[in-house]
Parts: C-alpha cells; sequence; structure tokens
C-alpha cells in the first residue's frame, strides 16, 4: 500500500502481529477484511484500543449484509472502532508511535490517526514470483495466478498447480481439496472440487461462518426465496455458557425448499457450518436438517430451529 512501508515492528503485517513483544495502548488496523478483524479482534480482548479503516463502506464485503450488521454490532461492543469509507494517504513513524493520515474515499477532509502499531491487511497476492514460470511456460491470468484446467493442468501438460496460486478463495481447506482432486486426477481417477460448498470462517468472538449465496446474491439471481433465522439467545446451551450472542440464517429456495445459504455469527460458528456444508453438497432442504433429530442441549439445535423457521416455524422462540 503506497504510503505505508512493512518494518514489522511498528507497521506490521498479519505475521508480524502475531509476534509483538507487548499489547499496543492503539492500534490501528487497515483493512476490514477477515485477517484484520482476526487480528484486531484479537488484540482489542488484549487491552488495544482498536480502530479499522476500511476503503470500502462495509467491512468482510463477501458477508451477508443483514448478518453482518450484527456481527460488526458484536465488535463494536466490544470497544473496536470502525472508520468505512477511508482512505489511507500516508503513515509515518515518530518516536514510539505512528500517525496516519485518512480522508473519505473519493476526497474530502484528511483526519489524523495515532497509533502504537499498524496492521496493513489489505489482502494476500498469490506468490508466483521467483518460481521460474515464465522459463517452464507455465501461463499466469492478469492477476499473477496460475491458469488451470479442470484437472489443475497448467499450460505445460506435466505440471500442475493447486491452492493459493490459482482461481478461488485463499483458504487452507480449499487448498487441501485442491490437493486432494489433483492427486486423484494424476492417479487416473475422477477428482472434484465443489467450491459452492467451500466454507468461509471469521475466527474473531464470536466466530462468523458461511457457506453458499447470501441474501443480496439470491435476489440478483432473481430467485424467490424464504428465510429462516434463530438467535443463540434462544439457545440453552449457549445461554448456560454465558456466549450467547449471535444468530443462525437459512436462506431456501422458496419453491423447492433447498438450502441456497446457511449464515452463523456465534459461538464455535466455524464447527457448526459443517452441518450445512454437508447439507448442501447432497443438495437438502431446510425440511431435511430440520426434522433431524439434533443432542439437546447442544448449539447445533440453533441450526436446527433455524431451519425449522425456514419452512414453517421453530419452537423455542
Amino acid at each position: 500500500l503506497p504510503g505505508l512501508t512493512i518494518d514489522e515492528e511498528k507497521i506490521v503485517s498479519s505475521t508480524g502481529a502475531l509476534a509483538l513483544k507487548e499489547v499496543p495502548a492503539k492500534m490501528v488496523v487497515v483493512g476490514g477484511g477477515i485477517i484484520g478483524l482476526e487480528m484486531g479482534s484479537v488484540w482489542s480482548r488484549l487491552g488495544s484500543a482498536v480502530t479499522v479503516v476500511e476503503f470500502l463502506p462495509n467491512i468482510v464485503p463477501a458477508m451477508d449484509a443483514e448478518v453482518r450488521k450484527t456481527f460488526q454490532r458484536a465488535l463494536t461492543k466490544q470497544k473496536m472502532k470502525f472508520k468505512l469509507g477511508y482512505a489511507v494517504k500516508s503513515a509515518e513513524v515518530q518516536g514510539d508511535g505512528v500517525t496516519l493520515a485518512i480522508e473519505k474515499a473519493g476526497g474530502g477532509d484528511t483526519e489524523t490517526l495515532e497509533a502504537d502499531v499498524v496492521l496493513v491487511a489489505i489482502g494476500r497476492r498469490p506468490h508466483t514470483e521467483g518460481l521460474g514460470l515464465d522459463a517452464a511456460g507455465v501461463k499466469l491470468n492478469d492477476r499473477g495466478r496460475v491458469e488451470v484446467d479442470s484437472s489443475f493442468r497448467t499450460s505445460v501438460p506435466s505440471i500442475y498447480a493447486i491452492g493459493d496460486v490459482i482461481e478461488g478463495p485463499m483458504l487452507a481447506h480449499k487448498a487441501e481439496e485442491d490437493g486432494i482432486a489433483c492427486v486423484e486426477t494424476i492417479a487416473g481417477k475422477h477428482g472434484h472440487v465443489n467450491y459452492d460448498t467451500v466454507p468461509s470462517i471469521v475466527y474473531t468472538h464470536p466466530e462468523m461462518a458461511w457457506v453458499g449465496l447470501t441474501e443480496e446474491q439470491v435476489k440478483e439471481k432473481g430467485i424467490e426465496y424464504t428465510i429462516g433465522k434463530f438467535p443463540f439467545a434462544a439457545n440453552s446451551r449457549a445461554r448456560t455458557n454465558h456466549d450467547s450472542e449471535g444468530v443462525v440464517k437459512f436462506i431456501a429456495d422458496k419453491k423447492t425448499d433447498k438450502i441456497l445459504g446457511l449464515h452463523i455469527l456465534g459461538p464455535n460458528a466455524g464447527e457448526l457450518i459443517a452441518e450445512g456444508v454437508l447439507a448442501m453438497e447432497y443438495g437438502a432442504s431446510s425440511e431435511d436438517i430440520a426434522r433431524v433429530c439434533h443432542g439437546h442441549p447442544t448449539l447445533t439445535e440453533a441450526v436446527k430451529e433455524a431451519a425449522m423457521a425456514t419452512y414453517d416455524k421453530p419452537i423455542h422462540f
């Protein structure tokens, strides 16, 4: 990012943020994406006053808008601050701190922020430089990612590529599935990855996880849909654990009840999303989940109740 030189001491990447020698009194996070919020959330809970500066009007644009509002409200309650729609113009290390100049995206008055540490988390790029790909004849796209076919084969038939260097989300579990499918293909078997059912997880507290389409995407596609929601505040296990902030939200096709998306904000969301991933992989309906017995008392009952709310109505809310 122009104007920000990472030294891994005062201006740090996510790698440097894991190696700070002490909790900074003030931290500014540049970038309101998943990594920035995860790191910012950790340092906020350790006692740092965290301000997130994001160029776009919303944090984590890929999230369902309704659930995102609840998510941001939860982080705000933890005293994290947000400057949305702002661009960072410069950052200058002065003594023991950093002074940042920011302004409204599109122009406006310049504001100044003071921080002990600045975390730059504006995204990741594929690590394809210095690998000798040009010499090998491997083609890259205009984003610097390796071009592959449906079998993960590059422009050089004997060279395959998977994970973060090819198209798709830069997620460890996506790369793992790529690797398995790629090797199966090389072995003469049928390898396949359904990218529509790759879950996304934000490891903050509360956690946020989702799979499939957001409500906004369903509207853009012109699909008639139904929604079912259930709050963790009405889940006995969450209440017993004093960790009941959040909600489960299903989106299903209005005609067929087929699950189109599942969005979970709350305790263990990253674990709970697996049920929705499996259901969507098999083309299940919300009623399918609603009619499966879930143990009591468990957090999974919130998923069952949200499914019940989608095709009919929940029992406990």
